[in-house]
């Protein structure tokens, strides 16, 4: 699945006065701009502005692949908040943007993240170029070709300003994700690659041992309200352990299955290592290279959890949310709550049905709480 990264913008010279919008659409892997898109709209609001920015956005994007997956990037966090449905729509004018914008690429396409206005300037150059245009008597027309613009390695994460020590208190309870990893099975001790697109394997007697111990401790904790996992063998089976224990329904979701491993599957590393040594090498080099065989690459498992991630924190907000999934999608929350680089998901160890656990607070800031607690398994 290609994927884009659309920035968006708009402004009002009054608010509400004269009004406008621009938007970017760029190549997710290189950060090129491939599409532009402004135009003065009259007199509107910031907020009308915005969401019309959006929407431009998103049917350029549309226009270039409609099957792309799309990351949307704004410095309006009413807009990201709304769309990403922690914020209800309450004014009449931004309903009916909204659900235009929803229209145009099917649910679970489309990622909202927050980014400070200094990381949106290209959207907001057009917005303020179609705003000129308008006070000009005209609109706005696309310069002449330039050089193109390259983001290296564009983040998925959001760049949100620091919590600092403790969030405000007037950002209410926050979204609790306590990470479990699923217990072993055959392949785990041998330390193989397990993927989304190998033999989907079962807990061994020792996994299923892990995760009535992680059921233990989790009901001890007393917290957990829900339960997400991943939809392949093993994450269902601990899940189903922990859920029963907690008296609660399981939940799947498809974005946190394994990384799709390709022809690794099934393989230690040192056998990957001699029988496929460019591969590897390039695959460790980069979050956008793929294993032999057509895997995904870490850059695709990237946007898709970010998609996950949102979608459960849309559907509970300021919950605890018990999520079980594999190895690569756990790592990848913890580097998306730290903004750390793709590379560190090769510096941290999580042991099987080890417990992780995130927060995230409704300014777009994440805190990491705990990392790979093996406590309950002593």
């Amino acid at each position: 699945m290609r994927r884009f990264v659309v920035e968006a913008d708009g402004g009002s010279r009054g608010n509400p006065g004269p009004a406008g919008y621009g938007a970017v659409v760029r190549d997710g892997d290189t950060g090129q701009i491939i599409a532009e898109a402004a135009e003065f709209i009259g007199h509107a609001t910031n907020n009308v502005a915005e969401y019309k920015g959006l929407i431009a956005g998103l049917r350029a994007a549309r226009a270039i692949d409609p099957d792309a997956a799309v990351d949307v990037r704004m410095d309006s966090k009413l807009v990201v908040e709304q769309m990403s449905g922690r914020w209800k729509i309450k004014h009449p004018d931004m309903q009916p943007l909204a659900a235009e914008a929803r229209e145009v690429f099917p649910r679970g396409r489309v990622a909202y993240t927050w980014i400070p206005r200094e990381r949106n300037k290209d959207a907001d150059r057009l917005a303020n170029e179609a705003m000129d245009a308008g006070k000009a008597g005209r609109q706005w027309e696309p310069r002449a070709p330039k050089a193109v613009t390259v983001v290296e390695e564009p983040p998925l994460e959001s760049a949100a300003p620091k919590a600092g020590w403790a969030a405000p208190a007037d950002l209410g309870t926050p979204t609790t994700f306590v990470l479990l990893r699923h217990g072993e099975t055959h392949l785990t001790p041998e330390k193989r690659f397990s993927g989304s697109g190998g033999t989907d394997p079962e807990l061994s007697e020792k996994g299923r041992w892990q995760a009535e111990r992680a059921a233990e401790a989790l009901a001890a904790r007393g917290s957990v309200q829900a339960v997400v996992a991943s939809p392949m063998l093993r994450t269902r089976q601990t899940a189903e352990t922990v859920a029963a224990r907690l008296g609660l329904e399981v939940r799947y979701e498809e974005g946190l299955r394994e990384v799709d491993f390709g022809a690794w599957e099934g393989l230690t590393f040192g056998e990957v290592q001699e029988r496929h040594p460019e591969d590897l090498a390039a695959w460790l080099g980069s979050a956008r290279a793929r294993p032999t065989g057509g895997g995904e690459s870490f850059t695709t498992l990237t946007h898709r959890v970010g998609v996950a991630r949102d979608k459960v924190l849309a559907r509970y907000p300021g919950k605890t949310v018990l999520v079980v999934s594999h190895v690569s999608p756990i790592k990848t929350l913890v580097r998306l709550a730290l903004g750390a680089p793709p590379d560190s998901l090769y510096r941290m160890e999580l042991s099987a049905a080890s417990i992780c656990a995130v927060q995230y607070y409704a300014d777009g800031n994440a805190s990491l709480r705990l990392l790979n607690d093996t406590g309950h398994l002593r």
